[in-house]
């Protein structure tokens, strides 16, 4: 007499769990909050590179322009007549020195740089607030990028428009300098927006100490 064994049940291998699709942007305002411990950091290597290519400016690019200010420092902006007398000053040679050792090394990195230095700001400064420590920390973090971010574009997009009269001279006409100027004054003024911030909250915060 023989006995039945009873059939195995077939095994299934588990899947291996998948992350979730979003997980890495759920995590992503922790991350950007956890630049406020490296503000001080930040501020000397941003302060550095200020310093860096502001003796560029002073000491070597001025001297290739005749004195002449470069255009991305130029804060109320310029004419067009004035952004011509600019680059014809530098000639050929000047503009491809300013355009390497400036547009192309410290101005491609400095904008990043600033705008997280200034996003770490924000954040170290505003969590000595009561008020806006008990924000959600998603809230706190896109509070600070929403204030920097416009900044970084415009720094961007003038560094590409300026970039472009030093490397072509035939782009360089009233409409491409009237564009490049609007983008410089732009600029600073979005940049004096976190700066204000950040001034406000330090003040704040050492009244509630």
């Amino acid at each position: 007499m023989t006995s039945r064994l009873p059939a195995k049940a077939r095994t299934i291998p588990a899947e291996p769990d998948q992350p979730e699709p979003y997980a890495y942007w759920r995590g992503l305002p922790a991350v950007i909050l956890r630049l406020s411990r490296h503000a001080a950091a930040l501020c000397f290597v941003s302060a550095a590179v200020f310093i860096a290519m502001s003796a560029l400016e002073v000491f070597y690019f001025r001297q290739l322009s005749g004195g002449l200010p470069s255009l991305d420092v130029r804060v109320t902006g310029f004419t067009p007549d004035e952004g011509m007398a600019w680059l014809t000053s530098l000639g050929r040679r000047g503009s491809e020195i300013i355009l390497v050792w400036h547009y192309l090394t410290f101005d491609l990195l400095f904008p990043a740089l600033l705008s997280v230095t200034m996003v770490s700001l924000i954040l170290a400064t505003g969590r000595r607030m009561k008020s806006f420590r008990t924000l959600p920390t998603q809230l706190q973090s896109i509070f600070a990028l929403t204030l920097v971010l416009p900044y970084t574009f415009a720094d961007y997009a003038q560094n590409i428009a300026v970039a472009r009269l030093l490397s072509d001279f035939l782009t360089a006409n009233p409409d491409s300098l009237s564009l490049a100027s609007s983008l410089i004054v732009t600029k600073f003024a979005l940049l004096a927006i976190p700066l204000i911030v950040i001034a406000v909250f330090t003040v704040a915060g050492q009244k509630q100490r």
